[in-house]
Parts: C-alpha cells; sequence; structure tokens
C-alpha cells in the first residue's frame, strides 16, 4: 500500500483497555504513513466536572463551558487523555507528539454561540505544528481546543472545540488522504435501522435534515462532510470493535463511507 496522510478522530467513549487503537496506530506509522490523531473526552470531561461539583450541561449535543468549566476542559483534554494517548503509543513502540490546537495557534475560532460559553467556532487553521511533528517523524496527538480570534489576531482566551468538527478542520487543512472517524456505533443506520455502507454528500445532507441521522451522530456527518473539502472520502467505523483502524485503511471496514464511491483494489492502492 501506498504510505499515506491518515487523520483519526478517536472518540473518548471507545478507548477502554481492551482497545487495539494504540497498536493500529504503531502499526500504521512502521508501515510508513502519516498518521495524525485527534482525540475527544467527554467522558472523562465529565468525571472530573462531577469531582468540583460543577453540572455538565449540553445544548444540541455540545457541552455548555462557562468559565467554571474551562479549566477542568483544557486539563483533562490538553494534558490528561492527551497524555494518556501519547504516552501509550511511546510505550507500543510508536513515536507520538502531544499538543493542542492553541500550541502555535495552530486552531483559531470565535464563539460559536453565546449560550454555550467559551465554545468555539473554527475560523483558521495553521497546520505548520502538525506538518513539523510528521516531518520528525512522530505521530501528532491533538486535543481539540483552540485560542480566541480577536479580529484576526491571536487571543489569550482559551476555547473547547468540538472533536468531531476540530478533526475535520485539521483534515482538510492538511488534505489528508484518509479520514476515519473511530465512534462507539457501527457506522449512520437508515431509517429501517440498516447500516449505510456507502453515502455521497448529496445523501448525506437529505438524511440530515429529514431527521434520519439525528443526535450524536448529526455532528460527526457534518464534520465528515467538511474534512471533503481537503479529502476524498471519510469513514465512520466502530472503533470498538477489535483492530477497526488497521481494516478500515486495509479496505475491509465495515462501517459508513462518506464521500466518493472506491473498489476494494483502489482502497489499497
Amino acid at each position: 500500500m501506498t504510505p499515506q496522510r491518515i487523520l483519526v478522530k478517536i472518540g473518548g467513549s471507545t478507548l477502554s483497555d481492551a482497545d487495539t487503537t494504540t497498536p493500529d496506530l504503531v502499526w500504521l506509522q512502521a508501515q510508513g504513513h502519516q498518521v495524525v490523531v485527534v482525540h475527544g473526552g467527554g467522558k472523562h470531561i465529565t468525571q472530573w466536572l462531577d469531582r468540583l461539583h460543577v453540572p455538565s450541561v449540553f445544548v444540541d449535543g455540545l457541552r455548555v463551558t462557562g468559565p467554571d468549566a474551562i479549566d477542568a476542559v483544557v486539563g483533562v483534554l490538553a494534558g490528561v487523555v492527551n497524555k494518556q494517548i501519547v504516552a501509550a503509543v511511546n510505550a507500543a513502540g510508536g513515536r507520538a507528539l502531544g499538543f493542542s490546537g492553541a500550541d502555535g495557534g495552530m486552531l483559531r475560532a470565535r464563539i460559536k454561540n453565546p449560550v454555550l460559553g467559551l465554545v468555539g467556532e473554527i475560523v483558521r487553521v495553521d497546520p505548520a505544528p502538525v506538518h513539523a511533528a510528521l516531518a520528525h517523524g512522530y505521530i501528532p496527538v491533538i486535543a481539540p481546543i483552540a485560542v480566541l480570534d480577536a479580529q484576526g489576531r491571536d487571543g489569550a482566551t482559551l476555547l473547547n472545540i468540538n472533536a468531531d468538527t476540530a478533526a475535520a478542520a485539521i483534515g482538510a487543512a492538511l488534505k489528508a488522504d484518509r479520514f476515519v472517524f473511530l465512534t462507539d456505533v457501527p457506522g449512520v443506520k437508515g431509517a429501517d435501522g440498516a447500516l449505510i455502507p456507502h453515502l455521497t454528500p448529496a445523501r448525506a445532507r437529505e438524511l440530515i435534515k429529514s431527521g434520519i441521522i439525528a443526535g450524536g451522530m448529526t455532528p460527526k456527518v457534518e464534520a465528515a462532510l467538511h474534512a471533503l473539502h481537503g479529502v476524498s472520502a471519510s469513514l465512520i467505523v466502530d472503533g470498538r470493535r477489535a483492530h477497526a483502524l488497521r481494516d478500515s485503511i486495509a479496505g475491509e471496514v465495515a462501517g459508513t463511507r462518506i464521500g466518493a464511491i472506491a473498489s476494494p483494489a483502489q482502497e489499497q492502492e
């Protein structure tokens, strides 16, 4: 298989002691692929906020992040979860380097909705830090934190970013060859409950509009569509399945592909 640039979004709910994502990342790196990881960590954030007696409130699937929550969000995402993933990859024989979208001003954002508090909507991506890490042989592991863009200038305010949308923006900026969402569901399902193996962008938008794609799947599909500005197709697969990442790159995917149709032979080129 020709070496590729692969953007992997890891959902916090897919990470466990039995998870095979770490060895898959190391395997892909050993095969010569340039792998970039963007991760979430919602479950861990909720646990830490509970310890601090800060309620977790969600609006349209997004966490309301007030001044009393942003420090915990940044600490958990850019600290605890990020470094756990980095340490796991390094311990398994890979080379990983962890940082957040705030480092180097990589992710710049504006306030998405005042009701959500310190939650950002990305306006600019500077992929230079990612390129630098890749050039030195590392897997960049990125936490979805951004800096407030104040009229084109980097601000000092940190913003919480939905990990799916952060991954899509980074993947598009990098013009990644592959974009894989590892989540805790088999993929996108139709009105009959059956898995949909392939969706064109137009069909995906129709299903969102009709409400068939709803809830937590909506931001994932919208992010997959956004990523198509830079990649040819996005994959949504069940990250709880053993070696789901490795198999998806090999074309043995049992999830949903959004974008161009490709044959298994093309998948492995």
